[in-house]
C-alpha cells in the first residue's frame, strides 16, 4: 500500500507541484512564516480559538451552558482520538513522504521521516475545527476555515500530497461527528453535575449567572409571598 502517488502522472503529484511551486517564487521572509504557521502557528490559533469559544460561553451562561461546553470539552478529545486512530492508518498504507519519491520539491521542514498518509495536523486541526461547529457555529466556521489554510500549508512546505491533507479532513471530520453523539451523552451530565457544584460552577458559567433552577420560583410561591406581605401590612 505503499504507492497512492508515488509513481506517473496524476492529478496528486500535479498539485503538489502546483502548490508547492509557490514557495519557490515566493521571499524567503514569506516561506519562513508559512513554515511557522504550517508547522505550529495554527495549531495555536485552533486552541486559542477553542478557548475563545469556552470563554464566550460562559459568560453568556443559560440552561444549555453546560451542553456548550461539554461539546467544547469534546473538541480536543475528538482531535487525540482522531491521531490515535490515524497511527495503524499509517502503518498500513506506509506512503513516503514526497520530496523522498519526487524531486525538485522545495521542502521548507527537514526532519520528516515519519510516514506521510493521512497528515496528522490536517486530521487535528479539522476535528477541532468540527468539534467546534457542534458547539457553536460561528466559532466553527472559523476553526474550518483554519483546518483549510492548514492542509494548504502542508502542501506549500512540501511535506504531505494533497490527498494526505484530504484523508486528514476525512479522518478528523468522522471522528469528530460520528463520536459526538456518544460523547455528547457521557460529557453532559458530568458537566451538569460540575455547574451546580460550588467549586467547578466557574468552569461552565461566569460568576454572577445563574445555573438551572437558580433565580426562579415555584409556581403558587409568588402567591404565598404576596399573601404574607397584606398579613404583615394589616
Amino acid at each position: 500500500m505503499a504507492g497512492l502517488a508515488d509513481t506517473g502522472s496524476n492529478p496528486d503529484v500535479d498539485l503538489l507541484y502546483d502548490i508547492n511551486g509557490l514557495a519557490k517564487d515566493a521571499p524567503h521572509w514569506f516561506d519562513r512564516v508559512m513554515e511557522f504557521v504550517g508547522e505550529y502557528g495554527l495549531l495555536v490559533a485552533m486552541v486559542l480559538l477553542v478557548v475563545w469559544c469556552w470563554w464566550s460561553v460562559r459568560r453568556k451562561g443559560g440552561q444549555e451552558a453546560a451542553s456548550s461546553v461539554a461539546a467544547l470539552v469534546w473538541t480536543p478529545l475528538a482531535a487525540a482520538i482522531a491521531v490515535l486512530v490515524n497511527v495503524p492508518i499509517r502503518g498500513f498504507v506506509e506512503r513516503p513522504r514526497p520530496f523522498l519519491v519526487h524531486q525538485g520539491l522545495d521542502v521548507l521542514v527537514s526532519g520528516k521521516t515519519d510516514y506521510s498518509f493521512v497528515s496528522d495536523h490536517a486530521t487535528i486541526t479539522m476535528a477541532m475545527g468540527v468539534g467546534l461547529f457542534v458547539a457553536n457555529r460561528r466559532f466553527g466556521l472559523v476553526g474550518i476555515g483554519l483546518a483549510l489554510l492548514e492542509g494548504f500549508c502542508r502542501v506549500y512546505m512540501g511535506v504531505h500530497y494533497p490527498t494526505d491533507v484530504v484523508g486528514g479532513f476525512a479522518l478528523g471530520t468522522a471522528v469528530a461527528l460520528l463520536l459526538s453523539p456518544l460523547a455528547m451523552a457521557l460529557l453532559t451530565p458530568v458537566l451538569k453535575a460540575v455547574e451546580t457544584s460550588s467549586w467547578g460552577a466557574w468552569f461552565v458559567r461566569a460568576r454572577g449567572r445563574s445555573a438551572p433552577g437558580e433565580g426562579t420560583m415555584i409556581p403558587g410561591a409568588r402567591k404565598d409571598v404576596e399573601s404574607e406581605e397584606r398579613d404583615l401590612a394589616a
